[in-house]
């Protein structure tokens, strides 16, 4: 079943703590005493640039500048001429484009010229070149040599190359190493966030919904195209300013699989604004603040993010309250104001307010410093969404102020907050690729963000691989993938999309050990992912684990254990009914009459279902598997009836049958 990708954090501040916690899928629970509560330490002026959030930071940079070696000149080249680059960013970028190229010859070429590249100390070609070792294009995977080019881009700024070996130590639980990276990934990513209202959460689209394509996510994701959109641009045409708004902010943050453009956005703000939308103004003020399609100009940003808050907009008290802290388009810093803007902001349920109070109380700014009431704010302003204030939380367990060092929850809430970093854009790219059929550039793009542990990109990655097979163009050592080359990498991106929670992952990795796809069979390695499937209550785990426990594969022979597994699975899955109800009665048969040709058959049925299966598709073309199911399901019956016939006819004759035993395992005495 598919799991909420938004971290929720509850607190109680009492004799105890509690703090639930679900990152990436998986559920954290954390109980936290007062004695894990630390006194509040003494101001230190020198800190203040690590914890003040509205001091000097890179908040000004554009996205480029805080994601170096970013592929956005590739896949959003900027208008007009293109500008002359160095020749090591310009062999570079040439690189990347032919690797996107589907064509293997051209691929090839891309590979040499990132090496050539690389071996200058150019680190996002040393990134890229991690990366191709990491996956084995074109050459003998090596992660030892993946690592080391990941490690001197990320010592040359690169971080993407960052995210990756982040990844790579939180899988080896070597969290102090992680932790580090993550903060400082955490905090570009904080810098690129808006000032006033939440940036919208873009979460990766995930391009499946269990073994089917998710189609409906897909038919949101088609940006113009998709008629939706198509409707809405037309109100607005029509002058619709709350359609004007909208199409405005789909633009402005690259919402609903448009591409981003900041001059459409503005122009349709300026239209909205026009009919007195007031959203559109606190927009407006926030693309001043930021420069974004604009010169950045803090007095207009000021101006509009104050005619905002006059029409009752309260997430634009954040901006007004920010700009009087930093001091930008005021005539001078006014915590007193600032903290009265927040503070409006936070009475009337809006988030933000509660994160920035949050800040001036842990710092101390305008207020006397109070770390307990800081983290208060911060938890509320966390239970709804705000990925600042995981920020914070996270800063909080790293250092220990106010509570002591909790280092492996800092790191995995840092994670959530990196992974909404600039370097995030692969995602919409990848999607944009596959929407357009362009499956080899999309696989690329999902395997070059799984390496930097995004469980959606891993899983995507894999999908398209079991999907598409041959058309997915994955490149292996020497050319397009073998098919062992290819269930290889598969298995290994399910493996990765498991360990962070996905339990159609663990199924599938329980699959690949079962039937030795892609690996050596191995039974038990199958019981132990499909069980690390039913703790996250899949049914069709849970079937399979009362099957292994029927059969004795990999699990002991237990018929009762088996009965349990598959009620269970009936229980949280009512669409199991008909295969549930065919495996009581195989258990009943078993239960009653073992070592009878009934159970005989029923052991054969596993070898039987391939050439039946195949039959089906060919002679009944997609009638299902309930057809399919019906199909064994009157099989068995006849097999029964045969069965029963011919001991009764037995007993007739004056032969000695074998008595009934009791129903033990209390299912219908018939299969059907």
């Amino acid at each position: 079943m598919p799991r909420p990708n938004l971290l929720f954090l509850s607190l109680i501040l009492s004799l105890s703590l509690s703090l639930f916690l679900s990152v990436a899928a998986r559920h954290f629970v954390l109980v936290l005493s007062q004695e894990d509560f630390k006194d509040d330490p003494p101001a230190d002026p020198d800190s203040a640039a690590e914890w003040d959030e509205f001091g000097d930071s890179d908040a000004d940079k554009s996205e480029d500048d805080l994601d170096p070696g970013s592929w956005r000149p590739v896949f959003e080249p900027p208008a007009g001429e293109p500008q002359p680059l160095p020749e090591s960013e310009a062999a570079y970028y040439s690189g990347v484009h032919m690797l996107m190229s589907g064509d293997p010859t051209v691929i090839e070429d891309g590979a040499a010229e990132i090496a050539a590249t690389a071996e200058t100390g150019f680190p996002p070609a040393q990134s890229v070149l991690g990366f191709l070792w990491g996956m084995g294009l074109l050459r003998e995977r090596s992660k030892g040599k993946a690592f080391l080019y990941h490690h001197f881009a990320a010592e040359g700024g690169n971080m993407q190359s960052k995210m990756a070996l982040a990844y790579t130590y939180t899988r080896q639980d070597m969290f102090e190493k992680a932790v580090k990276l993550y903060a400082e990934l955490a905090e570009v990513a904080v810098n690129s966030f808006l000032i006033s209202k939440d940036s919208p959460v873009i979460e990766p689209v995930r391009l499946h919904n269990g073994a089917e394509e998710n189609k409906e996510a897909l038919r949101k994701s088609k940006g113009e195209e998709d008629e939706d959109f198509q409707i809405l641009e037309y109100q607005a045409q029509k002058g619709n300013a709350a359609a004007m708004y909208k199409v405005g902010l789909f633009y402005y943050f690259g919402l609903r699989g448009l591409r981003r453009d900041h001059s459409k956005a503005l122009s349709w703000f300026l239209k909205a604004v026009e009919k007195g939308e007031p959203r559109s103004m606190e927009l407006l003020g926030e693309i001043y603040a930021r420069g974004a399609g604009v010169e950045r100009n803090y007095t207009k940003a000021f101006e509009w993010l104050t005619l905002a808050s006059r029409h009752h907009l309260y997430s634009a008290y954040n901006g007004v309250g920010y700009l009087y802290v930093k001091g930008y388009g005021v005539d001078k810093k006014n915590y007193t104001k600032a903290k009265e803007y927040f503070e409006k902001a936070a009475e009337n349920d809006e988030v933000g307010g509660h994160y920035n109070l949050g800040v001036m109380y842990l710092k101390g700014i305008g207020v006397k410093r109070d770390v307990k009431l800081a983290c208060k704010f911060f938890v509320v302003a966390a239970n709804h969404g705000q990925p600042k204030a995981f920020y914070q939380l996270a800063k909080i367990f790293h250092i220990g102020v106010g509570f002591k060092k909790n280092i492996p929850l800092a790191t995995a809430l840092y994670k959530l907050v990196a992974e909404r970093g600039p370097w995030s854009s692969l995602s919409r790219w990848a999607l944009e690729s596959y929407l357009k059929g362009e499956l080899g550039k999309a696989f690329m793009l999902y395997s070059r963000m799984a390496e930097m542990g995004y469980e959606v990109a891993q899983s995507n990655a894999a999908w398209i691989l079991d999907k598409y097979g041959e058309r997915s163009m994955c490149m292996g050592e020497s050319g397009f993938c073998t098919d062992a080359e290819r269930h290889q990498r598969a298995h290994s991106l399910w493996w990765q999309a498991s360990e962070q929670g996905n339990e159609h992952a663990a199924l599938l990795i329980g699959d690949a050990y079962y039937y030795g796809r892609g690996t050596a069979r191995d039974y038990e390695r199958a019981a132990e992912a499909y069980m690390h499937a039913k703790s996250q209550s899949n049914a069709q785990a849970m079937f399979n684990l009362g099957y292994m426990h029927e059969h004795g594969q990999g699990l002991p022979f237990d018929l009762h254990l088996a009965k349990r597994y598959y009620d269970e699975a009936l229980e949280h899955d009512h669409a199991a009914k008909l295969p549930v109800t065919l495996a009581l009665s195989s258990l009943w048969v078993r239960k009653n009459y073992a070592d009878s040709f009934l159970v005989h058959v029923i052991d054969s049925l596993p070898e039987l279902y391939p050439k039946l299966e195949a039959w089906v598709e060919n002679v009944l073309l997609e009638e299902g598997n309930a057809t399919i199911l019906t199909l064994f399901a009157c099989l068995l019956t006849v097999l029964y009836l045969r069965e029963r016939q011919r001991r009764q006819a037995a007993v007739i004759a004056g032969e000695v049958a074998q008595p009934n035993r009791p129903n033990e395992l209390g299912v219908p005495a018939a299969p059907i």
